[in-house]
């Protein structure tokens, strides 16, 4: 029995140990990828590896996505950047996509999510002002723009709707630096602005329904553009977080919705 403390103090040296020279080999691997910015970026977007291991190689799992979803991401890269690519294989982008989601069951159990709707303010009227050529160009460079943004944070583009992008991610702090991105990325000639809420909802390969969808839509209207609005529900699961502000909180109606608390999220500094 004398020999059991010592052999148990020399099994957690060497757990620390261990663990020690895999974050040094983490963020040494990690400052070799952020070397080359686009090399980090391609690697993030894909899903190679986690955006948020990037910036913190200690922290962080290596990587989350799983090899379907890599796919997919893929394919949604080629479709936003090189859409012809597809269209030479006889390809559409749907048809695609649906290739990659082969290994995902078709609906999940009720699961915590945080969804985000973004939209362009005034895209409307700009629709009738510039005409509709000059509209689809305009939403082409936007959804360039947003999907590295969305993908690198390990969320998904669950819908494309006219103007607007319905994502889902699974960690509310991923989302909440996503919008920021987001919103600061897309602000000419239209500025987008973007409502986030989270709860559990019902996800499937293309779509995500419950009660959580209604409300971040209805918060996304009450947002103006250039802002990032949130049910106070997102603060209280994520708050605090470096770099990040949260205002106070606001009682607002929504349609079709009991009012609730919403904050504006800035960054900081």
């Amino acid at each position: 029995m004398a020999d059991v403390a010592p052999v148990g103090r020399a099994k957690v040296v060497g757990e620390q140990a261990l663990a020690s020279l895999r974050r040094n080999v983490s963020e040494r691997l990690a400052d070799l990828i952020r070397s080359d910015p686009d090399w980090a970026a391609q690697a993030a977007d894909v899903g190679l590896v986690d955006r948020a291991w990037l910036e913190h190689p200690g922290e962080q799992p290596f990587r989350t996505a799983p090899p379907g979803e890599m796919i997919q991401r893929f394919l949604e890269r080629t479709t936003e950047r090189r859409p012809s690519v597809l269209a030479n294989l006889g390809l559409s982008a749907l048809q695609a996509l649906s290739l990659a989601r082969t290994d995902l069951e078709e609906v999940g159990p009720a699961a915590p999510i945080t969804v985000v709707f973004t939209d362009l303010e005034g895209f409307t009227r700009f629709t009738a002002n510039e005409g509709d050529e000059v509209a689809a160009a305009l939403i082409a460079e936007h959804q360039r723009i947003m999907g590295p943004i969305v993908r690198s944070r390990g969320g998904r583009i669950v819908k494309r709707m006219g103007d607007g992008l319905m994502l889902a991610f699974p960690a509310p702090e991923a989302a909440v630096l996503a919008s920021l991105e987001l919103v600061a990325a897309v602000d000419r000639p239209l500025p987008l602005r973007a409502g986030l809420h989270l709860g559990e909802a019902v996800v499937s390969h293309d779509d995500v329904m419950g009660h959580v969808v209604n409300v971040a839509a209805r918060i996304t209207e009450a947002a103006k553009g250039g802002v990032v609005l949130a049910s106070v529900d997102v603060r209280e699961a994520v708050a605090p977080m470096a770099g990040v502000r949260f205002g106070r909180a606001r009682r607002v109606r929504l349609k079709g919705i009991d009012p609730m608390s919403l904050v504006h999220i800035e960054h900081a500094g």
